[in-house]
């Protein structure tokens, strides 16, 4: 399929969620793949709500790049941030960097700055939509256009399922589309900024991610599959 086609399908997709599968919502991080959705929203006025989480962690550039949006589009981006409270005792639990020490701290962490606010976010939705792609991670590989996501009740669609890295870019760079400057950097996949490293030519495009732990569990919960 060729770039006009793909792009194409993707905007019949996401009409289709808008118009069948309201309320609809799309949790961005401001990735490449985040952006490339946001964008296509943005053009067709579609009544997606999109919000993103802040997890207090996130890197300058993240920030950078979630002012630069605001200033260019029309969407609201609605931010959800973590319960202070728990987040307090997480840190006189574990320490402000224990995600390092073992991996239930790592998912501790997650489940604090990530799970808790994205229940609130998904919370009376029908149709939540993300950026995920099946090249991503070893964990995506099966990926679907559509699921059920059990945990939050809602139909979860993935309209960038089978995107290709170089077809997200060509998106990108033909629309003018803005990104985080860290992908200039050798940051392929961003997450918090104390979880989150460049790669080396030839890494898995996620090594940068939680790359103190083995692949298969990299994964921060958010989009956890059963089955």
């Amino acid at each position: 399929m060729n770039q006009r086609d793909l792009v194409q399908e993707t905007r019949e997709r996401l009409r289709d969620i808008a118009t069948h599968h309201q309320p609809a919502v799309f949790t961005t991080s401001f990735g490449a793949e985040d952006m490339v959705l946001l964008d296509l929203i943005e053009q067709a006025g579609l009544a997606i709500e999109v919000v993103t989480l802040d997890t207090g962690r996130l890197p300058a550039e993240t920030y950078e790049l979630m002012q630069r949006v605001r200033q260019r589009y029309r969407t609201a981006v609605r931010v959800f941030y973590p319960d202070a409270e728990a987040v307090a005792r997480y840190v006189e639990r574990y320490g402000p960097n224990g995600f390092y020490d073992s991996l239930e701290a790592r998912k501790a962490c997650c489940a604090v700055r990530k799970l808790e606010p994205l229940a609130r976010a998904l919370a009376g939705k029908r149709a939540w939509i993300t950026g995920l792609r099946r090249e991503q991670a070893v964990t995506r590989t099966q990926l679907p256009y559509q699921e059920y996501d059990a945990t939050h009740g809602v139909e979860k669609f993935n309209p960038l399922a089978d995107w290709r890295l170089d077809e997200v870019w060509d998106y990108i760079h033909s629309h003018q589309v803005p990104y985080n400057a860290l992908h200039d950097r050798h940051y392929p996949s961003i997450g918090c900024a104390p979880c989150t490293r460049a790669v080396t030519p030839g890494e898995d495009i996620r090594a940068g991610r939680w790359w103190w732990e083995n692949p298969e569990t990299k994964e921060c919960g958010l989009h956890r599959r059963v089955g």
